[in-house]
Protein backbone atom coordinates (compact mmCIF):
# COMPACT_ATOMS: atom_id res chain seq x y z
CA UNK A 1 0.00 0.00 0.00
CA UNK A 2 1.18 3.92 -0.52
CA UNK A 3 1.35 5.33 2.53
CA UNK A 4 2.60 8.92 4.09
CA UNK A 5 3.41 8.82 7.52
CA UNK A 6 3.08 11.10 10.61
CA UNK A 7 5.52 10.81 13.67
CA UNK A 8 8.30 12.06 15.72
CA UNK A 9 9.84 10.15 19.12
CA UNK A 10 11.06 6.64 19.63
CA UNK A 11 7.33 5.06 20.32
CA UNK A 12 6.50 6.66 16.35
CA UNK A 13 9.64 5.06 15.03
CA UNK A 14 8.94 1.53 15.73
CA UNK A 15 5.93 1.40 13.90
CA UNK A 16 7.73 3.37 10.77
CA UNK A 17 10.21 0.63 10.85
CA UNK A 18 7.66 -2.28 11.06
CA UNK A 19 5.70 -0.45 8.00
CA UNK A 20 8.64 -0.13 6.13
CA UNK A 21 10.21 -3.93 7.06
CA UNK A 22 6.15 -5.30 5.82
CA UNK A 23 7.11 -3.52 2.09
CA UNK A 24 4.87 -0.53 2.42
CA UNK A 25 5.90 1.87 -0.30
CA UNK A 26 6.19 5.18 2.31
CA UNK A 27 5.89 7.74 0.30
CA UNK A 28 6.26 10.85 2.49
CA UNK A 29 7.48 11.09 6.20
CA UNK A 30 6.09 14.39 8.42
CA UNK A 31 8.15 15.01 11.49
CA UNK A 32 8.86 17.63 13.46
CA UNK A 33 11.84 19.94 13.33
CA UNK A 34 14.50 19.51 14.39
CA UNK A 35 15.17 20.23 18.03
CA UNK A 36 17.91 21.68 20.21
CA UNK A 37 19.23 18.49 22.30
CA UNK A 38 21.99 17.16 24.68
CA UNK A 39 24.72 19.54 26.38
CA UNK A 40 25.46 20.83 23.83
CA UNK A 41 22.23 21.85 22.73
CA UNK A 42 22.89 20.91 19.13
CA UNK A 43 20.04 20.74 16.35
CA UNK A 44 19.02 17.07 16.17
CA UNK A 45 17.06 15.31 13.91
CA UNK A 46 14.17 13.16 15.71
CA UNK A 47 14.29 8.96 15.82
CA UNK A 48 12.03 9.05 12.82
CA UNK A 49 13.52 11.36 10.61
CA UNK A 50 16.78 9.41 11.29
CA UNK A 51 15.00 6.30 10.03
CA UNK A 52 13.68 8.17 7.26
CA UNK A 53 17.52 9.50 6.27
CA UNK A 54 18.76 6.02 6.79
CA UNK A 55 16.78 4.43 4.45
CA UNK A 56 16.20 7.47 1.78
CA UNK A 57 12.66 8.20 2.58
CA UNK A 58 10.87 11.87 1.30
CA UNK A 59 11.00 13.94 4.82
CA UNK A 60 8.76 16.92 5.07
CA UNK A 61 8.74 18.76 8.84
CA UNK A 62 6.48 21.66 8.66
CA UNK A 63 6.34 24.03 12.35
CA UNK A 64 2.63 24.13 11.30
CA UNK A 65 -0.15 22.36 9.31
CA UNK A 66 -2.79 25.10 9.21
CA UNK A 67 -3.30 26.87 5.80
CA UNK A 68 -4.50 29.95 7.63
CA UNK A 69 -2.32 29.61 10.76
CA UNK A 70 1.06 30.84 11.86
CA UNK A 71 3.22 28.76 9.64
CA UNK A 72 0.85 29.12 6.66
CA UNK A 73 4.10 28.40 3.76
CA UNK A 74 4.75 25.07 5.76
CA UNK A 75 1.11 23.86 5.62
CA UNK A 76 1.03 24.55 1.77
CA UNK A 77 4.44 22.94 0.73
CA UNK A 78 3.76 19.82 3.11
CA UNK A 79 -0.31 19.68 1.47
CA UNK A 80 1.80 20.02 -2.09
CA UNK A 81 4.24 17.04 -0.96
CA UNK A 82 1.15 15.28 0.35
CA UNK A 83 -0.96 15.36 -2.75
CA UNK A 84 2.26 14.52 -4.97
CA UNK A 85 2.88 11.71 -2.92
CA UNK A 86 -0.42 10.44 -3.46
CA UNK A 87 -0.99 8.35 -0.14
CA UNK A 88 -3.79 5.83 0.25
CA UNK A 89 -3.51 6.20 3.91
CA UNK A 90 -1.60 8.35 6.26
CA UNK A 91 -0.82 6.14 9.62
CA UNK A 92 -0.27 8.50 12.31
CA UNK A 93 2.06 7.50 15.53
CA UNK A 94 2.91 10.72 18.35
CA UNK A 95 3.29 12.95 15.62
CA UNK A 96 2.86 16.43 17.47
CA UNK A 97 1.03 18.46 15.28
CA UNK A 98 -3.23 18.34 15.15
CA UNK A 99 -4.08 17.26 11.88
CA UNK A 100 -6.77 19.67 9.96
CA UNK A 101 -9.38 18.29 7.71
CA UNK A 102 -7.60 19.00 4.66
CA UNK A 103 -4.98 16.62 5.97
CA UNK A 104 -7.80 13.89 7.12
CA UNK A 105 -9.72 14.20 4.06
CA UNK A 106 -7.08 13.62 1.76
CA UNK A 107 -6.38 10.42 1.38
CA UNK A 108 -8.81 7.54 0.43
CA UNK A 109 -8.69 5.31 3.88
CA UNK A 110 -7.98 8.44 5.58
CA UNK A 111 -5.05 8.47 9.02
CA UNK A 112 -4.93 5.63 10.96
CA UNK A 113 -4.10 6.83 14.47
CA UNK A 114 -1.68 4.42 16.81
CA UNK A 115 -2.74 5.26 20.16
CA UNK A 116 -1.03 4.25 23.76
CA UNK A 117 -4.26 3.01 25.36
CA UNK A 118 -7.65 1.51 25.49
CA UNK A 119 -9.62 3.86 24.43
CA UNK A 120 -11.98 5.90 25.63
CA UNK A 121 -9.13 5.60 28.47
CA UNK A 122 -6.79 8.25 28.40
CA UNK A 123 -7.41 10.37 25.32
CA UNK A 124 -4.60 12.41 25.21
CA UNK A 125 -1.51 13.56 25.73
CA UNK A 126 0.85 11.56 27.93
CA UNK A 127 -1.12 7.70 28.15
CA UNK A 128 1.21 5.74 28.99
CA UNK A 129 2.44 7.98 32.44
CA UNK A 130 -1.00 8.42 33.53
CA UNK A 131 -2.38 4.64 33.65
CA UNK A 132 0.64 4.04 35.50
CA UNK A 133 0.46 6.95 37.87
CA UNK A 134 -3.34 5.86 37.96
CA UNK A 135 -2.58 2.18 39.13
CA UNK A 136 -4.74 0.47 36.30
CA UNK A 137 -3.56 -3.33 35.95
CA UNK A 138 -3.56 -2.83 32.20
CA UNK A 139 -3.42 -1.07 29.21
CA UNK A 140 -2.88 -1.42 25.49
CA UNK A 141 -2.47 0.09 22.05
CA UNK A 142 -5.57 1.18 19.86
CA UNK A 143 -5.45 1.78 16.35
CA UNK A 144 -8.08 4.48 15.49
CA UNK A 145 -9.51 6.11 12.69
CA UNK A 146 -9.02 9.96 12.71
CA UNK A 147 -11.62 12.83 13.10
CA UNK A 148 -10.99 16.28 14.26
CA UNK A 149 -11.71 15.34 17.79
CA UNK A 150 -9.20 14.86 20.64
CA UNK A 151 -8.69 10.56 20.40
CA UNK A 152 -12.43 10.87 19.50
CA UNK A 153 -12.78 8.35 16.46
CA UNK A 154 -13.97 4.85 15.55
CA UNK A 155 -11.41 2.31 16.67
CA UNK A 156 -10.29 -0.15 14.19
CA UNK A 157 -8.31 -2.41 16.26
CA UNK A 158 -6.96 -2.97 19.96
CA UNK A 159 -4.88 -5.00 21.85
CA UNK A 160 -4.42 -4.73 25.77
CA UNK A 161 -1.32 -5.49 28.16
CA UNK A 162 -1.05 -5.73 31.81
CA UNK A 163 1.04 -3.10 33.85
CA UNK A 164 3.37 -4.61 36.18
CA UNK A 165 4.04 -3.70 39.42
CA UNK A 166 7.95 -3.00 38.06
CA UNK A 167 6.91 -1.01 35.04
CA UNK A 168 8.17 2.56 34.40
CA UNK A 169 6.96 5.03 31.90
CA UNK A 170 10.15 4.07 30.12
CA UNK A 171 9.81 0.30 30.29
CA UNK A 172 5.67 -0.09 29.26
CA UNK A 173 7.08 2.82 26.25
CA UNK A 174 9.01 0.31 24.76
CA UNK A 175 6.30 -3.05 24.95
CA UNK A 176 3.36 -0.20 23.86
CA UNK A 177 5.54 0.25 20.83
CA UNK A 178 6.38 -2.94 19.93
CA UNK A 179 2.31 -3.55 20.51
CA UNK A 180 1.61 -0.84 18.02
CA UNK A 181 4.06 -1.47 15.26
CA UNK A 182 2.60 -5.25 14.90
CA UNK A 183 -1.00 -3.94 15.19
CA UNK A 184 -0.49 -0.92 12.54
CA UNK A 185 0.64 -3.92 10.20
CA UNK A 186 -1.90 -6.03 11.14
CA UNK A 187 -4.62 -3.12 10.42
CA UNK A 188 -3.05 -2.18 6.98
CA UNK A 189 -3.29 -5.25 5.85
CA UNK A 190 -6.99 -6.10 6.66
CA UNK A 191 -7.75 -2.49 4.71
CA UNK A 192 -5.91 -3.81 1.68
CA UNK A 193 -8.34 -6.84 2.10
CA UNK A 194 -11.26 -4.84 2.78
CA UNK A 195 -11.97 -6.14 5.59
CA UNK A 196 -10.95 -3.57 8.32
CA UNK A 197 -14.24 -2.85 10.57
CA UNK A 198 -14.82 0.35 12.66
CA UNK A 199 -16.49 0.43 15.80
CA UNK A 200 -16.89 3.94 17.71
CA UNK A 201 -15.87 4.22 20.84
CA UNK A 202 -18.23 4.08 23.72
CA UNK A 203 -19.82 6.94 25.77
CA UNK A 204 -18.63 5.66 28.85
CA UNK A 205 -15.06 5.51 30.82
CA UNK A 206 -13.99 8.68 28.67
CA UNK A 207 -11.04 9.76 30.82
CA UNK A 208 -8.25 12.30 29.52
CA UNK A 209 -4.27 11.96 29.84
CA UNK A 210 -2.64 16.05 30.79
CA UNK A 211 0.29 16.59 28.99
CA UNK A 212 3.16 15.60 32.13
CA UNK A 213 4.29 19.45 33.62
CA UNK A 214 7.60 19.47 34.86
CA UNK A 215 6.06 21.28 38.35
CA UNK A 216 4.42 17.56 38.71
CA UNK A 217 7.83 16.52 39.65
CA UNK A 218 7.83 18.30 42.96
CA UNK A 219 7.08 15.30 45.48
CA UNK A 220 4.07 15.90 48.19
CA UNK A 221 5.26 13.83 51.10
CA UNK A 222 1.61 14.29 52.37
CA UNK A 223 0.13 12.09 49.70
CA UNK A 224 -0.34 8.10 50.34
CA UNK A 225 2.88 6.41 50.00
CA UNK A 226 1.64 4.00 47.17
CA UNK A 227 0.38 7.01 44.99
CA UNK A 228 3.92 8.51 45.09
CA UNK A 229 5.87 4.89 44.31
CA UNK A 230 3.39 4.80 41.47
CA UNK A 231 4.26 8.53 40.32
CA UNK A 232 8.05 7.68 40.78
CA UNK A 233 7.29 4.95 38.10
CA UNK A 234 5.19 6.69 35.38
CA UNK A 235 7.91 9.77 35.81
CA UNK A 236 10.53 7.74 34.74
CA UNK A 237 12.57 9.10 32.79
CA UNK A 238 10.39 12.15 32.49
CA UNK A 239 10.26 14.60 34.31
CA UNK A 240 11.31 12.32 37.33
CA UNK A 241 10.44 13.07 41.11
CA UNK A 242 12.27 15.19 42.92
CA UNK A 243 12.64 16.30 46.86
CA UNK A 244 15.16 18.72 48.51
CA UNK A 245 17.19 17.13 51.03
CA UNK A 246 20.16 19.05 52.79
CA UNK A 247 20.09 21.58 50.11
CA UNK A 248 20.16 19.97 46.84
CA UNK A 249 17.65 18.68 44.75
CA UNK A 250 17.53 15.06 44.72
CA UNK A 251 15.33 12.66 41.97
CA UNK A 252 14.09 9.52 43.39
CA UNK A 253 13.84 7.22 40.80
CA UNK A 254 12.62 3.71 42.55
CA UNK A 255 10.80 2.84 45.57
CA UNK A 256 8.65 0.63 47.57
CA UNK A 257 5.55 1.23 50.14
CA UNK A 258 7.07 -0.20 53.32
CA UNK A 259 5.40 0.12 56.98
CA UNK A 260 5.97 3.37 58.64
CA UNK A 261 4.18 6.52 59.76
CA UNK A 262 5.62 10.15 60.80
CA UNK A 263 5.54 13.82 59.83
CA UNK A 264 5.24 13.57 56.33
CA UNK A 265 9.11 13.88 54.89
CA UNK A 266 11.34 13.15 58.07
CA UNK A 267 13.24 9.90 57.50
CA UNK A 268 12.54 7.18 59.60
CA UNK A 269 15.45 4.92 58.66
CA UNK A 270 18.53 4.76 56.15
CA UNK A 271 20.66 1.71 55.18
CA UNK A 272 21.83 -0.16 52.29
CA UNK A 273 18.38 -1.27 52.12
CA UNK A 274 16.68 1.83 51.40
CA UNK A 275 15.43 5.41 52.76
CA UNK A 276 12.59 4.99 54.94
CA UNK A 277 10.54 8.65 54.70
CA UNK A 278 7.00 9.21 56.45
CA UNK A 279 3.81 9.99 53.72
CA UNK A 280 0.21 10.79 54.43
CA UNK A 281 -0.47 7.40 54.44
CA UNK A 282 2.32 4.90 55.20
CA UNK A 283 5.67 5.10 53.96
CA UNK A 284 8.27 4.89 51.44
CA UNK A 285 11.59 3.22 51.46
CA UNK A 286 13.35 4.66 48.32
CA UNK A 287 15.68 1.99 46.69
CA UNK A 288 17.42 4.60 43.87
CA UNK A 289 18.19 8.54 43.74
CA UNK A 290 20.19 10.92 41.74
CA UNK A 291 22.20 14.09 43.24
CA UNK A 292 22.37 16.89 41.11
CA UNK A 293 25.25 16.12 38.35
CA UNK A 294 25.11 12.43 39.60
CA UNK A 295 24.59 9.69 37.82
CA UNK A 296 21.18 7.10 39.83
CA UNK A 297 22.41 5.43 42.59
CA UNK A 298 21.11 2.76 45.25
CA UNK A 299 20.54 3.55 48.47
CA UNK A 300 23.87 2.22 49.35
CA UNK A 301 25.67 4.24 47.20
CA UNK A 302 23.81 7.53 47.78
CA UNK A 303 24.59 6.24 51.91
CA UNK A 304 28.31 5.84 51.12
CA UNK A 305 30.80 8.02 53.02
CA UNK A 306 27.50 10.48 54.40
CA UNK A 307 25.50 9.17 57.12
CA UNK A 308 22.04 10.32 57.76
CA UNK A 309 20.35 9.99 60.76
CA UNK A 310 16.52 9.33 61.44
CA UNK A 311 14.41 12.39 61.66
CA UNK A 312 16.13 14.43 58.62
CA UNK A 313 13.85 15.15 56.40
CA UNK A 314 12.98 15.23 52.61
CA UNK A 315 11.79 18.37 51.62
CA UNK A 316 11.25 22.64 53.23
CA UNK A 317 10.55 21.88 57.18
CA UNK A 318 8.18 24.23 58.36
Amino acid sequence: MRIAFAGTPAFARAALEALHAAGHEITLVLTQPDRPAGRGMKLTASPVKAFALANGLAIAQPRGLKLDGRFAEDAAAARDALLRSQPEAIVVAAYGLILPPWLLDMPRLGCLNIHASLLPRWRGAAPIQRAIEAGDKQTGITVMQMDAGLDTGDMLLTQAIQITAEDTAATLHDRLATLGASLIVEALHLAARGTLRRSPQPDAGVTYAHKIDKREAAVDWTLPAAVLERRLRAFDPFPGATSEFEGEAIKLWRARVVDGHGRPGVILAADDAGIVVACGVGALGILALQRPGGRRATAAQFLAGRRIEPGAQFGARD
